[in-house]
């Protein structure tokens, strides 16, 4: 079992049962719900997706017919996606989650419609912290 929650704590929600198909999805949707080079998704089972808290606190819009994006109304954390096509089916955003998971990614996908500045193969430095020179205040 998985447990997350929004960023602001309104929704919390239990996973129950494995995340199938995680994908870094670069398409211009995902890039523009979560405000990032790609949005990480794998997809859970509905019935294997409780929302313990919240509930009342979520919204969704509906991206094409029978598509919906699920998030917090409080403070905008994107938490799953829907689609008609396959109603058993959701696409959880995987940073919701507060825990790791035993899941890996299988691939990048719309790598086409990526941002210019991502670079998938980026050897850039990385930092337990902010990067040093930082001015960050307190």
């Amino acid at each position: 079992m998985y447990q997350g929650s929004c960023l602001c704590g309104a929704v919390t929600i239990e996973v129950h049962g494995g995340i199938e198909s995680i994908i870094h999805c670069h398409c211009s949707k995902c890039r523009k719900s979560s405000g990032t080079a790609y949005a990480t998704n794998g997809f859970v089972r509905k019935a294997g997706l409780i929302i313990k808290t919240g509930e009342e606190q979520m919204g969704c819009y509906e991206t094409a017919p029978g598509k919906k994006r699920h998030f917090c109304k409080v403070c905008a954390s994107p938490i799953f996606s829907s689609n008609n096509a396959s109603p058993e089916l959701l696409r959880l955003r995987l940073g919701i989650l507060d825990a790791d998971i035993l899941e890996k990614p299988i691939s990048h996908n719309f790598v086409s419609s990526r941002a210019n500045w991502d670079d998938l193969d980026a050897q850039l430095p990385r930092y337990d912290e902010h990067e040093p020179g930082r001015a960050v205040k307190k």
